[in-house]
């Protein structure tokens, strides 16, 4: 591929959705007795069905990571960048598989579904999850894809900690684990932000004990409120300042609109939030944010993560941002450290970036040559393997 010619995209997909009759044991004890998840596939899987790419999507991701749903609607998946013929998860060479989460809101079983036993939508009734319920969900999938190894399982930020989780449920079932700004467990400011963004979410007079469904309502203001509290941690100061400075909507002061969005950042904020709160469900970012909070990857193995990971056998690569306040690049970097003090094979790569937590998401040529190039080698290593 030339330097002039631009990857080419997926095209038209189509979501699929898969009914599980087979109860699914949780973490905090309960049980679904079915569920569903709904998934797109980019790429074909090959003969011996080894090229298979799991993404595990973050917080406020979903299925649709990458292609468009029809010639009228254009919105790329979120993660469109990088999936695709000769991107960094290149479709030539790999079948990618991206999924919404249990309990997320864009068609898996979740708070926005209906509970068999009321009739009604699950709402705040619907189970407490953990990253490993996800990974168990997910391993139920790969099962009805007759996919019996992962080439690779591949997560940013929340995603991140479900690839982690996957080295230790399955450690024979993926070959790869890449990990992009993520920690092992979040720190005590995350967990913070996170109590604010659900406070403002219950606090608000339609968030009715989490079943606002039957009040035919939902609680805008506080998931809104939520939204940003969030985006303003996951973007950095330098971008910020770059983006918005302190210009004004209007040119200058009007002291006659005195609550009025005087500041171009204010009017963003606005804008991310009201939007937010249109498409996505409270309870699901509730029971996300309680996920994040929980994980804690050296828990059950005497609070040692290098001891954690001795029981992986999977390839590593862990990928930080320079800007990212959000996940620091030194909780990537504590990552690597106990995967050397275990003895897996990990590459590590800081990469530069003024965009903060989001620079995952966005292009960035050394980020995309680096993962490119480990993608490759993944692929390589298929071949010679077949």
């Amino acid at each position: 591929m030339s330097q002039q010619q631009q990857p080419a995209s997926v095209g038209i997909v189509h979501p699929q959705t898969v009914q599980f009759e087979e109860p699914l044991a949780l973490s905090n004890g309960r049980t679904l007795d079915n569920f569903e998840l709904i998934y797109e596939t980019y790429g074909e899987l090959n003969a011996d069905k080894s090229n298979a790419v799991l993404i595990c999507h973050a917080l406020s991701g979903n299925h649709h990571a990458a292609g468009v749903y029809s010639d009228d609607d254009k919105r790329p998946g979120w993660w469109d960048h990088y999936i695709g013929p000769g991107k960094a998860i290149d479709t030539n060479k790999f079948f990618v598989i991206a999924l919404n989460n249990l309990g997320g809101c864009h068609g898996s079983t979740g708070p926005n579904t209906i509970n068999p036993a009321t009739g009604k939508p699950w709402g705040s009734d619907f189970p407490i999850l953990r990253c490993r319920d996800w990974v168990h969900s997910q391993a139920r999938l790969l099962d009805h894809l007759g996919v019996e190894q992962l080439a690779a399982v591949v997560g940013g930020s929340l995603g991140g900690m479900q690839a982690m989780r996957w080295s230790l449920e399955y450690p024979d079932k993926i070959r790869h684990c890449i990990v992009i700004a993520s920690a092992m467990n979040l720190s005590s400011q995350n967990i913070a932000f996170n109590n604010i963004a659900r406070s403002a979410i219950s606090k608000d007079p339609d968030w009715h004990d989490g079943h606002f469904y039957d009040f035919k309502t939902k609680p805008r203001i506080g998931l809104s409120l939520a939204r940003k509290i969030a985006h303003v941690t996951y973007l950095s100061d330098d971008l910020m300042g770059e983006k918005f400075g302190r210009e004004l909507k209007r040119g200058n002061f009007d002291l006659g609109t005195e609550f009025d969005y005087e500041f171009q950042i204010e009017s963003y904020l606005e804008y991310q939030g009201d939007t937010f709160a249109e498409s996505f469900d409270a309870n699901t970012y509730i029971l996300m944010t309680r996920a994040l909070d929980y994980f804690d990857l050296a828990r059950e193995y005497n609070d040692n993560p290098s001891e954690a990971f001795s029981h992986t056998k999977c390839g590593f690569l862990v990928i930080s941002f320079s800007t990212d306040w959000r996940f620091a690049p030194q909780r990537s970097q504590e990552i690597v450290e106990a995967l050397l003090a275990a003895r897996r094979p990990v590459s590590y790569a800081e990469i530069e970036s003024s965009y903060g937590h989001d620079a995952f998401l966005l292009p960035n040529k050394r980020y995309e040559d680096l993962f490119a190039a480990y993608m490759n080698n993944v692929a390589k290593e298929l071949n010679n393997a077949g």
